[in-house]
This record gives C-alpha cells, sequence and structure tokens, in this order.
C-alpha cells in the first residue's frame, strides 16, 4: 500500500473560502500550516458517538483545542485513535493525510474543523430545500424511543434529511430529496433500530409566489370590551428574481420605507413577524411562499389599542389578501433524471418520460452503441412508482438517478385541482373543530 498509492501532497484538494463565495482555494497538505480536516463519518458505539475525520491540512494533537468552522464550536481533543478494522489504536498526533477517529465530538456529517482564524470548509454550506415530505410513526408505543433516537442520528449524518413535527396533526414529518431517499432511511430505521415504521402517502413540497406587483391597504380592527386590537398598514408586495433571491441569500424580503411615526417604531418587528407568518402558509394551497418582496410604506396606530399582536396580525392578513390580486401561482419541484439503459429500450423509455411530462434534454450513446445516457428534467408529482416501471420496460436493465433542478409553476388545471384538495381539507379540519 505505501509503495503503490500517492501521498496525499501529491493530489490538490481544495477548501472553499466561505467570505469569498465559496471560491476554491488549494490546501497545502503541510503539517506546518493551521488545521483543516473533515468530519466524514459518524457511528454510533457504545461509548458514544464516533467520528472519523480526514486531515488535509495541518496537525491534530492530544490536548489541543480545535473549533468546528460551521457553528463556531470549541472542542478539547481528550483521544484521539487510528482505526484498524474494530481495533482502536491511542495516538497522540496525527498529521496532513492521516485518517482518524474521535470520541466526544459533537457534530454533523460533513463539518469542517479548524485551529486557526480561517473561514474555510472541506464542503459547500449549500444544502438544497427538501421536496418531499412523509409522515412517519413508529408500529408500537414501546418502540418511541429508538425512533427518536434514529431520527436524530440520521438528520446529523445527512444535512438533506429534515424532521418536523405537524403543529396541527402533531405527526412526524420526514422530508428528504426524493421517494427513494426517504425509503432508505425508512428501512435504515427496520435494520439498525428495530423500529416497524408506518408511513402516509408521500406529499410533494410546492411552494407559492407571485408574478405582479399589487398594493395594500389593510385595517385590522378588534374590539371586545376593554382595550381591543387596532393597526392599519400600507404598502406593496412585487416578485423577486432569481438572481434577487440568490443575492439576498433568503426567499423572501421585507422592506420598511416608513417616515414618520404613524407606525411606532417599536412595531416594525411585529410588522416583519406578521411578514414571516404570511410566507410561511400561503393563501393558494397553504404551501410555503417564496420570490416575494414586501414593502411597508404607512400605516396608523392607537394609543391604547395598537399591540405587537394587532400588527402581527394585520401585516399577515394584508399580505394573504394581496397575494390573490398579484396573479399568483403554484410552484413544484423538477428533477434533472439521468437514464441509462440498452439502446434497444431508447423508444418505450423515452415514451415513458413523455408520458410523465418530462422533457428530454440530451441523449448520448456509449462508444459501441449497446447502451444510452437520457438526460429529462420531469415534475417531481410525476415520479412515483418510476423504478417499478424501468425496471418492467427494461427488463431490469435500466437504472436512474434523480437530483433537484428548480421550481417551476404548475399547470392551471394542476393548480385548480390543489387549490380545491386544499379548501376540502380546510373545510373537513373546522368542522372536525
Amino acid at each position: 500500500v505505501l509503495d503503490y498509492l500517492p501521498e496525499p501532497s501529491e493530489k490538490a484538494n481544495y477548501a472553499l473560502d466561505r467570505s469569498k463565495d465559496e471560491a476554491e482555494v488549494q490546501v497545502s497538505c503541510s503539517k506546518d500550516d493551521p488545521l483543516l480536516a473533515l468530519a466524514f463519518k459518524l457511528e454510533e458505539t457504545q461509548f458514544g458517538q464516533l467520528t472519523y475525520m480526514r486531515i488535509y491540512q495541518g496537525m491534530l494533537k492530544k490536548g489541543n483545542q480545535i473549533h468546528n468552522v460551521n457553528d463556531g464550536k470549541k472542542i478539547k481533543l481528550a483521544r484521539i485513535v487510528r482505526m484498524h478494522s474494530n481495533d482502536m489504536e491511542e495516538i497522540d498526533e496525527a498529521h496532513a493525510g492521516d485518517v482518524v477517529a474521535m470520541f466526544g465530538i459533537d457534530c454533523r456529517s460533513m463539518d469542517t474543523f479548524s485551529d486557526g482564524d480561517m473561514n474555510l470548509a472541506m464542503s459547500s454550506m449549500f444544502v438544497p430545500e427538501p421536496v418531499m415530505s412523509l409522515a412517519v410513526k413508529p408500529a408500537e408505543t414501546k418502540m418511541q424511543n429508538n425512533f427518536a433516537k434514529a431520527l436524530t442520528k440520521f438528520t446529523k449524518e445527512d444535512p438533506t434529511l429534515r424532521v418536523k413535527v405537524d403543529s396541527e396533526t402533531k405527526e412526524t414529518v420526514l422530508s428528504g430529496m426524493g421517494e427513494l431517499h426517504l425509503e432508505v432511511y425508512i428501512e435504515r430505521m427496520k435494520r439498525e433500530y428495530n423500529v416497524e415504521v408506518v408511513s402516509g402517502q408521500p406529499n410533494v413540497n410546492y411552494k407559492e409566489t407571485i408574478a405582479a406587483r399589487a398594493e395594500f391597504d389593510w385595517l385590522h380592527k378588534k374590539q371586545s370590551g376593554g382595550s381591543g386590537q387596532y393597526a392599519k398598514v400600507s404598502g406593496y408586495i412585487e416578485p423577486m428574481t432569481e438572481e434577487e433571491i440568490k443575492e439576498l441569500g433568503k426567499p423572501n424580503e421585507f422592506k420598511n420605507k416608513c417616515i414618520g411615526t404613524n407606525i411606532p417604531p417599536e412595531y416594525y418587528p411585529s410588522c416583519e413577524k406578521g411578514m414571516r407568518d404570511a410566507m410561511h402558509e400561503g393563501s393558494l394551497v397553504g404551501c410555503e411562499v417564496e420570490g416575494i418582496r414586501v414593502v411597508l410604506q404607512d400605516g396608523a396606530s392607537h394609543a391604547v389599542d395598537s399591540s405587537d399582536m394587532a400588527f402581527r396580525i394585520c401585516m399577515a392578513n394584508a399580505i394573504r389578501e394581496t397575494m390573490k390580486t398579484a396573479q399568483p401561482s403554484v410552484l413544484e419541484p423538477v428533477m434533472t433524471v439521468e437514464v441509462e439503459i440498452p439502446s434497444e429500450f431508447q423508444g418505450a423509455v423515452t415514451a415513458s418520460l413523455s408520458k410523465r411530462m418530462g422533457m428530454i434534454q440530451s441523449s448520448d450513446m456509449n462508444d459501441d452503441g449497446s447502451g444510452l445516457k437520457l438526460e429529462a428534467q420531469v415534475p417531481l408529482a410525476n415520479m412515483f412508482g418510476y423504478s417499478t416501471e424501468l425496471r418492467s420496460l427494461t427488463q431490469g436493465k435500466g437504472e436512474f438517478t434523480m437530483e433537484y433542478f428548480k421550481h417551476t409553476p404548475v399547470p392551471r388545471q394542476t393548480q385548480d385541482e390543489l387549490m380545491d384538495k386544499y379548501k376540502l381539507e380546510r373545510l373537513e379540519k373546522e368542522a372536525a373543530a
């Protein structure tokens, strides 16, 4: 191994400078430079979390202090081990190129560690938003403890996997990058933690946006004995371009252009919170809203009845109602799908992708003409059950990979269907309450 494999300095490694929009910076591999190490694997053991780390630059020394570049947490190195299969060999230091393991480090997979004042990361900070959600629960109550442990470990391992509890239904919702992604983790819960999981129907993560500017002038007034609620806001909402969203680093923007004290300054944060409430649940299908700039220009308050809550409710209702007049639309996730098949199945597979509303982007034959690689962009909602269909079309010889591309507007008919479904669900909830 030592004679035939390259040493670390023979391969150029690059870190990403987070202060310069993740521009690449070559890593020196010298043990004298500041430390750069990547936690690439986490393992649960009887002694706690074992973190595997690859050192790209500098050195790790027992007793030294290092910090996590991603969250700034400082850690003292109490124990460093070199792994030999299941055996651990205690070591005092490790240099660039070594792979070591450590106990007692609370981190996530692909976190970068350093001992200097550097803002470099070995992996990109960009994590795509999940595109599919699934309600999950353990089959038996006694499995709840292991179920929680499994979800905690998996979300540390994989930043694209998200877990949340639905505030209305109290269900645990697992979100990820596709049907197969979620199926793998459900299978791992069963295999590694002995937890049988009951899952609901997969839900595609739709979003909402607007296509035109619209002005609002909204009054929230409520009187029910004693001090009531009073708030008035006016301004406009407008769509943002993809470039503006990327430059801003967040999907929506709140701008305060108020002049004077018609709205007292202490209520400005409440107006912004109200805007966030409206972005969390849109007016069309109750999904997250993105690509909207909200500009607050003026308003009014009452000396007794105005409050933080009054302005928050007023702003949220103003935006939700105004969105209905600003050419709103529902966005769906579109995936880039790569399919590799023997060339004799090209016609059937191409027809299958077209039936699923796929747009073929490229078709490349390999050198001897026996195999074909197709690249297409297909709405995620139409990809359910595709793996089974592809196997049957290609006699088990075809395979495909899928990754998120972007959200695009759904056809008008689909939007109407989603809106009708949302209205029906709301009526059922109101009837049940």
